[in-house]
């Protein structure tokens, strides 16, 4: 008889739950509770998207940054919290953010 079994035996009602951590969904992503900024700019004359107010480690955003340029073909970066994303890309954004599960909310026209 293994520790499962004798646990299964002490405590009959108990429902396994899976683990993992508690923001981290299936998205491999920190999903936080204050939306995401998703603004439009021009830089130098380029448009940029910038997202800001995400609060993860800087592990995952760099995996966003990633995913993001991935996704989307395009050069981009993550510094001071926020992530630069290159050419004007905010429905594409959101729309994946959306479905990771983020909240997001848009800046600007």
């Amino acid at each position: 008889m293994d520790l499962k079994d004798q646990l299964k035996n002490l405590f009959p009602d108990h429902v396994p739950h899976e683990t993992g951590q508690e923001g981290e969904k299936k998205t491999g992503f920190w999903l936080q509770d204050e939306p995401i900024i998703c603004k439009y700019e021009k830089r130098k004359g380029k448009p940029v998207t910038i997202l800001e107010g995400y609060n993860g480690a800087p592990s995952d955003f760099k995996k966003l940054t990633k995913s993001l340029q991935t996704l989307l073909g395009v050069g981009g970066s993550h510094k001071n919290e926020t992530i630069i994303i290159q050419g004007d890309f905010r429905d594409k954004i959101m729309e994946f953010l959306t479905d990771k599960g983020f909240s997001v909310k848009r800046v600007g026209g």
